[in-house]
């Protein structure tokens, strides 16, 4: 049987465009349900094996106005029990300590603040990022550095950063893997940037967090 991915989608903070195209990706591997916030709660959690929030637009700090404590509570005690969290950009940073809190000694802080970063715009681009030692220019929008040493990492940024790494039952990914074509001309970029092998790597790195 596929496991099952839910999606959360909560706009702006969690981008249908983001939650739709992790979606189709997912589709080809797994189950996938598409959720609200509603749907953020202990019984509905208990039915699937990924929890996975998108990027989006926003302020990451406007988490406790977006969630309530019992949905907080409901995320974390998901992923305690086993429950696999999976976060790109806007989703990396939410699983951090000032958030959900689901991983432990890490700090998920803007790439593009590092002293050491080669992006500097906070504005859609491309990253140079190193993926399982493969070079990769992934699309890229204001997303996390992964810092600390307690963890898997499986991709990082030209400074060394950690961009995609899995701790435990949690899975970050700075850069947007399940990046569509168009997102690339919209971003001012010339549409060969897009390349469909990331979303490969993406469901891969699901797939790798789900067997852990």
């Amino acid at each position: 049987m596929k496991p099952t991915i839910a999606v959360f989608i909560h706009d702006p903070w969690c981008e249908t465009e983001c939650g739709l195209a992790m979606a189709v990706s997912f589709s080809k591997y797994f189950n996938v349900k598409t959720i609200g916030i509603e749907d953020l709660h202990t019984d509905f959690l208990a039915t699937v094996d990924v929890l996975a929030f998108p990027g989006g637009m926003g302020d990451s700090d406007d988490f406790h106005s977006v969630f309530t404590a019992e949905q907080i509570k409901a995320v974390q005690n998901y992923v305690a029990v086993g429950g696999k969290y999976f976060g790109i950009c806007m989703g990396a940073y939410w699983s951090g300590p000032n958030y959900f809190n689901v991983v432990s000694d890490l700090e998920l802080e803007q790439y593009i603040a590092q002293p050491t970063a080669d992006v500097i715009t906070d504005g859609p681009t491309v990253a140079n990022v190193t993926w399982n030692n493969v070079p990769y220019s992934m699309y890229f929008y204001d997303g996390c550095a992964i810092l600390g040493n307690n963890m898997e990492v499986i991709a990082t940024y030209a400074n060394g950063d950690a961009m995609a790494a899995i701790q435990g039952n949690v899975g970050m990914i700075g850069c947007h893997p399940e990046s569509q074509e168009w997102w690339f001309v919209e971003g001012g970029m010339d549409k060969v940037l897009y390349n469909k092998v990331h979303s490969e790597l993406m469901c891969d790195f699901v797939q790798r967090l789900i067997n852990k």
